[in-house]
């Protein structure tokens, strides 16, 4: 029987980050990773800017060379996925009908994309931006001669793949069924200046509207039907409307959880001796209240990785790692520091005319998270008024004269 002393399920950032840190920390046995795709480790965010742009070749993106992780003795076995785990004999099933013994096992497989449940949403033509073939796919079409795009999901991978494919050149609609982009993940004020300059850069974006079906001529798409009955034609249509977290084996064996699964502060699920980090994750945010909740980025996950590596080698602390994130579009870097979740007032710093601002979000006067466009220095001082939980006048946060560490 195949069998490694930490089995890491998952080649994603967080896999990799956990590897990478198990031998930082002095972890002398044997570790093996299991991934779905053929690939080693690479970088996602990319895939929906620069890569998918042909600003950067895919070697570009590899978390580190192939030949590190041979240096390093860490083993892949990739191409694979786990079907089924045994908590109590410690032995993964895969894909490929062999078995794999563990003695810790680090799952960290993030998350498919959520499907369309509509009528369509299996022609060809229908694409998601998550993996490498994915973008792979959907660029050998444009280079066939699609110029049609439909984007489905105002988030942030629709946002960007809307903006890339707009700078392509091709015609792009994107479509958004609640009243404005971003709603779940910020405030007004940012929702519509990203509205704005999309509509600029020539993207049709429809916000409020839902997708009653894709229409195609019997195999491939050509257009997407709206409940009001207006057909859209689209030669591509990209599906971003978020991530399913891929722990169906994991809640089989008895791990708790629902949206994800349930980790505690050292990220340990209820099953003996395994560890849950990054995306599919479910945890409780000290920087959100302390509601539980999944964190979709590459900070959380590399942090995440980290903190269990760390548990492993016998040095255990409590997860607490400071929450960023960020978005290319156009020319336009956005920031952010902390989570926005339940704010109850906003501060605008700068102007959005200028597309160099900062929006400031309170929670009962708190300063609990901060959105940065073009706006680096707020980004970095602002971390501090987050980590501190500052209490800041709303009229000095305007003032973007006034630097933010003065505040602090």
């Amino acid at each position: 029987m195949n069998q490694s002393d930490v089995v890491i399920v998952g080649a994603g950032h967080g896999g990799a980050q956990c590897a990478i840190a198990l031998r930082q920390n002095g972890f002398e046995g044997t570790i093996t990773v299991i991934g779905r795709e053929p690939e080693y480790p690479y970088e996602r965010p990319p895939l929906s800017k620069e890569y998918f742009a042909r600003e950067k070749t895919f070697d570009r993106l590899y978390i580190r060379p192939p030949t590190f992780w041979a240096e390093k003795g860490v083993t892949f076995r990739l191409g694979c996925e786990v079907t089924k785990v045994d908590p109590a004999a410690r032995e993964l099933t895969l894909s490929d009908g062999e078995t794999f013994a563990y003695g810790t096992l680090v799952w960290a497989t993030g998350g498919d994309p959520r499907r369309l449940s509509c009528q369509g949403a299996d022609l060809a033509g229908v694409h998601a931006v998550r993996t490498r073939q994915d973008c792979d796919t959907l660029m050998a079409e444009v280079d066939a001669g699609v110029r049609k795009v439909v984007v489905i999901g105002g988030g942030y991978i629709g946002l960007e793949a809307a903006a890339v494919l707009s700078k392509l050149g091709l015609e792009v609609t994107l479509l958004e069924a609640l009243p404005r982009v971003l709603a779940r993940v910020a405030g007004e004020e940012l929702s519509e200046f990203y509205q704005a300059e999309h509509r600029a850069h020539g993207v049709d974006l429809r916000t409020g509207v839902a997708v009653d079906c894709l229409e195609g001529d019997g195999a491939k798409v050509t257009g997407v039907r709206l409940a009001d009955g207006t057909v859209l034609a689209a030669e591509a249509v990209i599906v971003g409307i978020g991530i399913v977290p891929a722990i169906g084996p994991l809640i089989a064996a008895g791990a708790a959880g629902a949206n994800g699964v349930d980790v505690d502060e050292f990220c340990r699920t209820s099953l003996p001796d395994i560890y849950a980090i990054g995306d599919c994750a479910a945890f409780a945010c000290g920087y959100a209240g302390g509601d539980v909740m999944r964190v979709e980025s590459v900070q959380n996950a590399n942090d995440m990785a980290t903190c269990v590596a760390k548990a492993i080698c016998g040095d255990a602390q409590p997860y607490k790692a400071f929450p960023w994130f960020w978005s290319n579009q156009y020319d336009l870097k956005l920031q952010t520091a902390g989570i926005s979740k339940d704010f109850d007032a906003t501060v605008v710093r700068g102007d959005l005319a200028s597309r160099k601002f900062s929006v400031v979000y309170l929670r009962s006067g708190k300063v609990v998270a901060l959105d940065c466009v073009n706006m680096i220095k707020d980004y970095v001082q602002g971390r501090k008024l987050v980590e501190a939980g500052a209490k800041v006048d709303p009229i000095a946060l305007a003032d973007a004269a006034t630097p933010l560490k003065e505040l602090a």
